[in-house]
């Protein structure tokens, strides 16, 4: 069986982790190929809420083993922290798989992560200062420290040295803040590695074979396409590839074994931190999205940006992804509104724009072009089936499904788990 890639087709929190856990059920390996805890994905079992920040949302559903790949970036204390909740809560985390080439984020990225967007200030990226960007740039930079390390003191301790020769200089001379000792971070990383070691696998040799044996492999992507460090909206972006071209190397899986690209929209939009937005309200509509929503960040608690649908960007994400499919999520959310408005185009420079421009200058001057589509009253938490919505709300979806050049596979209606009907099935 082919693989899938499921990713986030805006600027993230779109919901994968409903739509992961919707497949969970029915695929034999999750895995996370890209970001690390800056991405949060929340997952409602039943009358049981789940905040999952690292882990895989797979882990949630038994016979599927969580994975993560290789193109993660690894907080070993937020991922035992949190493979003790999920244990206290009575979830199985035993089959959890850690590739041994994944990066660790050190004590010395998060410092380097929170120093460095307070001195930018008004130039902030809008990091959620948990050392994502510097582990990414160690990476790069060949001075990373991976998985794999914990379990060499001689090859981790030079590998310290070598990253901290430059940063300490950078921490006392340019942000005046203390050096970090060398001995006590190594020892702080050894702390981990046998608590995490029975976790740890060649899980590029696992899931090729698992893919061989006609296993279904389901590759999750965190935050969004327009978060891409390569085709987001730079650099208000995060330090990785959540496209699907990221699942490939992120994960060690060629793009032959992949077959199906399935987008996350959700009904509405919305942003966390700075950047362009060109939809954003700042009204009472974008206040109640906000509230009907829910929409605060599950792992930065900070409140989203909320703007009504974005076509053009739906559109982008269509192209540079390849998708097949696209879920439609928190549909139920706009239930009230009269009328809806749904951006079509932009007006950049009193141009009509139908594309998203490459330009940054011209994608942060542009105007959203709105066309106004029938809103519904009717409650829409109980469908089960696309004829069971309001006719309006039919019409609101096919509409957004001919707009983003993708069809729209599935809908969300509620936050739990059955509340989800099913147009095509992805498997």
């Amino acid at each position: 069986m082919p693989a899938l890639v499921l990713l986030g087709a805006q600027w993230g929190d779109e919901g994968k982790g409903k739509a992961t856990d919707l497949l969970g059920g029915s695929v034999d390996y999750v895995v996370r190929y890209q970001g690390g805890n800056n991405a949060g994905h929340t997952v409602v079992v039943g009358d049981q809420k789940y905040a999952l920040h690292l882990l895989p949302s797979g882990i949630l559903s038994p016979g599927c083993t969580p994975v993560i790949g290789n193109g993660v970036v690894v907080d070993p204390s937020v991922l035992l922290s949190e493979l003790s909740g999920l244990n206290e809560r009575g979830v199985d985390t035993s089959k959890l798989l850690i590739s041994g080439n994944a990066h660790i984020i050190t004590p010395y990225n998060v410092t380097v992560d929170k120093v460095t967007e307070r001195f930018l200030g008004k130039r902030k990226i809008g990091t959620t200062g948990r050392g994502i960007g510097p582990t990414y740039a160690d990476k790069i930079n060949r001075v990373g420290i991976r998985v794999q390390d914990l379990y060499d003191e001689s090859i981790l301790t030079q590998k310290v040295e070598a990253a901290l020769d430059a940063k300490n200089q950078i921490l006392t001379k340019l942000y005046n803040r203390r050096a970090i000792a060398v001995e006590q971070v190594v020892e702080e990383l050894l702390g981990y590695a046998e608590k995490i070691k029975p976790y740890v696998a060649d899980t590029v040799l696992v899931l090729n074979q698992a893919l061989e044996d006609d296993k279904v492999v389901l590759f999750e992507g965190g935050q969004g396409t327009l978060l891409d460090i390569d085709h987001g909206t730079y650099p208000f972006v995060t330090s990785s590839n959540p496209t699907a071209g990221g699942a490939c190397t992120g994960a060690g899986v060629g793009p032959t074994k992949i077959s199906r690209v399935i987008g996350i929209l959700k009904a509405y939009t919305t942003r966390v931190g700075a950047g362009p937005f060109p939809t954003e309200l700042f009204d009472e509509d974008g206040e109640a999205l906000r509230r009907i929503g829910g929409e605060r960040g599950v792992t930065t608690g900070r409140d989203r940006r909320c703007g009504w649908f974005d076509a053009v960007i739906a559109r982008y994400a269509t192209r540079v992804n390849g998708l097949t499919d696209f879920f439609l999520t928190k549909l139920d959310v706009l239930t009230g509104w009269e009328q809806i408005p749904v951006c079509v185009a932009y007006e950049i420079d009193g141009k009509r724009v139908e594309e998203l421009p490459y330009s940054q200058t011209d994608f942060h001057h542009a105007k959203p072009v709105y066309e106004m589509l029938p809103g519904w009253s009717e409650d829409i938490s109980k469908a089960k089936s696309f004829s069971d919505l309001p006719k309006n709300a039919q019409a609101y979806v096919k509409a957004l499904e001919e707009m983003s050049g993708a069809p729209i596979s599935a809908i969300g209606v509620g936050p739990g788990r059955d509340e989800t009907i099913e147009i095509n099935s992805f498997l």
